[in-house]
């Protein structure tokens, strides 16, 4: 660390080796206060260490210095309540991923400040500093700097329960233009068959070779997946004392109940009849116990394979398709087959709202030509006088 001190050794400015602007700092009320000059230059950066010492001595003849707890100390108490009051219920990976931004840029930036020192021209200026100092040479993805403002607002959020922060600063991108709203790649109707038909001659072509049992499960994946909506994660954790064959009362035919453990907690789904065939082929292939998981493999990397040899990785918008796109199809097809949407939201665990932004605005089944393409009927010349003519006898009469 590169250190100078000036005012009689009253004030100190240094530099870490990670960034490139000043920092000082002084002993002033039994306590170390110190802030970021913002300045490169050591000449301004001496500048702005003496006037900011000046006004902290005025502010302690006035009476208005006061002591403040640090974003660090902040950042602290944030990480030792976290995973306590959220009981476990957050992912341990997401929690760890939090310590982490805050180790490796936060702390780094805001630690030293007062908590008041904590604005809105300050969390800008982080903003700029991520930008220019990536070690990629590019700037960090836009949600990456999202995860990191979360942070930052929840560690500010515990300052003010505490009482140390009285409120919370304006943390909104500046300059920020209305972003468009971007679909979920998913898999038009003859692109679904398509891949259904892929992965069946996958089955074929494997058949009695080393791969048949990976190309049999893929299969069968892909239609289950198609046919329930269920997340990813949600079937990667699900056994097969979650799945009931029923005979459904309302319409009559045969189908899968499933309990889902995912990101929701615990809810239930009923799929179309067309998972209950894949369903019984993973019964007799397996022989299961109650406990076993019905998709114990990984079907990325021959997903992704079948895909590519179909043309079908990507979508004409140039988003990425995966297995999630089998969710995102089984949500369109159900809207084209003009399925009541509440009721697609309770089954697949999202909200009413999410599926008209990200699914409904781009099925065109969604939209009524009825109620869109309504003619107002216009009355004749002829119609018009002979009303007229009547309304002149009524005041007449």
């Amino acid at each position: 660390m590169e250190k100078h001190t000036i005012m009689g050794g009253k004030v100190r400015v240094y530099r870490r080796p990670e960034t490139r602007k000043w920092q000082c700092s002084t002993y002033l009320q039994g306590k170390h206060r110190r802030v970021s000059t913002g300045e490169e230059s050591l000449a301004l950066a001496k500048e702005f260490a003496e006037d900011w010492y000046f006004r902290l001595r005025a502010k302690q003849k006035g009476g208005a210095l006061r002591d403040e707890k640090t974003f660090r100390e902040a950042a602290r108490r944030y990480l030792d309540e976290y995973d306590v009051i959220t009981g476990g219920q957050r992912n341990r990976t997401y929690v760890d991923g939090n310590e982490r931004r805050l180790r490796l840029y936060l702390l780094p930036f805001f630690g030293d400040m007062g908590l008041s020192e904590v604005t809105a021209g300050k969390v800008q200026e982080y903003r700029i500093m991520r930008h220019q100092t990536s070690p990629t040479g590019k700037p960090p993805a836009k949600n990456t700097m999202h995860q990191e403002i979360v942070v930052l607002r929840q560690v500010l959020k515990t300052a003010i329960r505490h009482g140390w922060l009285t409120h919370l600063p304006d943390l909104s991108m500046p300059y920020k233009h209305a972003e468009k709203i971007s679909h979920r790649a998913w898999f038009a109707p003859e692109e679904y068959k398509k891949l259904y038909t892929a992965t069946r001659n996958r089955v074929e072509k494997h058949k009695g070779k080393r791969w048949s049992w990976q190309a049999e499960q893929l299969h069968d994946y892909v239609l289950f997946m198609a046919n329930t909506g269920l997340r990813p994660d949600e079937a990667n954790r699900l056994q097969y004392r979650d799945v009931e064959i029923v005979e459904d009362e309302e319409t009559g035919e045969t189908i899968l109940v499933i309990q889902v453990r995912g990101k929701r907690g615990v809810g239930y789904c009923k799929s179309t009849p067309g998972a209950v065939m894949p369903f019984e082929r993973l019964l007799r292939r397996n022989m299961p116990r109650p406990e076993d998981p019905l998709f114990p493999g990984n079907h990325v990397i021959m997903l992704n394979n079948a895909l590519a040899e179909e043309e079908l990785k990507f979508d004409r918008e140039g988003n990425r398709r995966t297995a999630y796109s089998l969710r995102h199809t089984y949500i369109c097809l159900r809207l084209m087959e003009g399925a009541d949407i509440y009721q697609i939201a309770k089954n697949c665990r999202t909200s009413v709202e999410m599926i008209e932004k990200y699914y409904a605005s781009h099925i065109s089944t969604s939209i009524s030509a009825a109620a869109v393409n309504v003619k107002r009927k216009t009355k004749s010349k002829k119609k018009i006088i002979e009303h007229a003519k009547r309304n002149a006898h009524r005041v007449s009469q």
